[in-house]
């Protein structure tokens, strides 16, 4: 008689997330998740200092970002098996505080629904395949601006942050007082970061925020109130989206700078990983294609929690550098951003000169896109530089990106090259038009 094998956890959960199959085990796929986490934790400390600037609740902000950062990256795993984790998007919630609240004037409450409306439009193009169809019709210039012209309106919100930059009536910009104790906090936190990274240290970022904190407390004045505590309440942002205030007359490009940034930098990413990992193969498209309908679920999610776009992190790669192949990598991810939960008092004495270094390293990082431009065709690098430049210099994400599409379609039109310009270029290119003629500048 055939004996029954008993039930095996373990044996089960190799089996469906094909351990065997991907070269890993379960040590290999928790240390790498340990390790993507520790170079993506600053968000839970960044996010809500920035969305705190629109007036955000800064409690219940935490408690969004960890669990809609836990929710994206568990459904990651499980549904597509892929080591990647997901939390709200740096470049993203700037855009939400500084453009959209501060600048525009909206409501908090009324930018929350325009990312869930944005959220909608991702999830219908990824269900009915239409965003990979999108992306491949962006020219290659502008997608790699936009990321390169984020870092540089990161760089500018974090040197203000740090006060290093202050404005002046006479040159809009100047150098702040050096000898504040802000400012040589955050210079000692950016060259603490840069060198442990560059010392492949893991944590770098996170290392260097919690380090200039804890010298706040001696040399800035900042006030110890413990580091363990129950999470606080969530009321204050949950259900608060204003989906009628985003449908308002001057919301149009804000949704479509959302979804136009969500879809490059989260599909950018997605595929850029599982490139890495060996598991993007040609023809069997499956797992990407659920990995991307769970990066869009979550922005839709985060807009319901209360949190500007989620999106999938490039940190991932440190994972998958340190062998993760699966989803239990995610998996292992999104328990401990469930963990930090409960270091809610730890999260609220972090200053804005401490989150301004890691703003000030990643946007350095993001710079570097700038040297795949093809800098001898001037129908491509000018309308991606312009891209790139107007955004620190309108203070506006939005604006860049509507430059960058219309002097793209107006160059290669003057210069007899209107057949390189894809569809999709000519149509977002003339709702920008729109917007400016017919809705103003904002």
């Amino acid at each position: 008689m055939e004996q029954v094998k008993a039930f095996s956890p373990l044996e089960a959960a190799k089996r469906y997330f094909g351990l065997d199959e991907a070269g890993t085990n379960l040590r290999t796929e928790v240390l790498a998740g340990v390790t993507t986490f520790l170079t993506m934790a600053y968000i839970i400390f960044v996010n809500p200092a920035i969305l705190g600037d629109a007036g955000m609740p800064k409690d219940s902000v935490f408690v969004a970002t960890c669990l809609v950062s836990a929710l994206a990256t568990l459904i990651m795993g499980l549904y597509a098996n892929y080591p990647i984790a997901c939390a709200p998007g740096m470049g993203l919630n700037a855009y939400f505080a500084y453009t959209v609240v501060k600048g525009m004037g909206f409501t908090w409450q009324a930018a929350l629904g325009a990312v869930f409306i944005s959220g909608c439009l991702f999830l219908c193009v990824t269900l009915f395949r239409v965003r990979e169809m999108i992306v491949n019709g962006i020219p290659h210039s502008i997608r790699i601006s936009i990321t390169a012209g984020i870092g540089l309106f990161l760089a500018i919100i974090s040197l203000k942050s740090a006060g290093i930059v202050v404005g002046n009536p006479a040159t809009l910009v100047t150098l702040g007082d050096l000898h504040k104790p802000e400012v040589i906090l955050a210079t000692i936190g950016f060259f603490a970061i840069v060198t442990l990274d560059f010392l492949k240290v893991r944590g770098a970022i996170l290392i260097g925020i919690l380090g200039v904190t804890v010298l706040s407390f001696f040399f800035g004045g900042n006030q110890f109130h413990g580091v363990v505590s129950p999470p606080p309440s969530i009321d204050a942002t949950l259900f608060h989206l204003d989906i009628r205030g985003a449908l308002s007359t001057g919301i149009l490009n804000v949704v479509l700078v959302f979804f136009l940034v969500e879809l490059f930098d989260a599909t950018g990413t997605l595929m850029g990983v599982a490139n890495r990992a060996g598991l993007l193969v040609e023809g069997k498209m499956d797992r990407l294609n659920k990995a991307l309908l769970a990066d869009s679920t979550a922005i839709v999610a985060g807009s319901m929690l209360g949190t500007s776009s989620t999106t999938a992190y490039i940190e991932s790669a440190s994972g998958v550098q340190a062998g993760g192949r699966t989803g239990v990598t995610a998996i292992t991810v999104a328990i401990l951003f469930l963990a930090c939960l409960f270091i809610a008092p730890l999260a609220g004495v972090v200053p804005s000169y401490a989150t301004a270094p890691a703003l000030l390293y990643v946007s350095c990082l993001m710079l570097r896109e700038l040297a795949a431009l093809p800098w001898d065709d001037a129908t491509e690098a000018v309308p991606a530089a312009l891209t790139a430049l107007l955004m620190p210099f309108t203070y506006s994400i939005a604006n860049g990106v509507a430059f960058g599409f219309i002097t793209y379609a107006g160059l290669k039109l003057l210069t007899g090259r209107a057949r390189e310009v894809k569809t999709i270029v000519w149509i977002i290119a003339a709702i920008f038009l729109f917007r400016f003629f017919y809705l103003g500048s904002e």
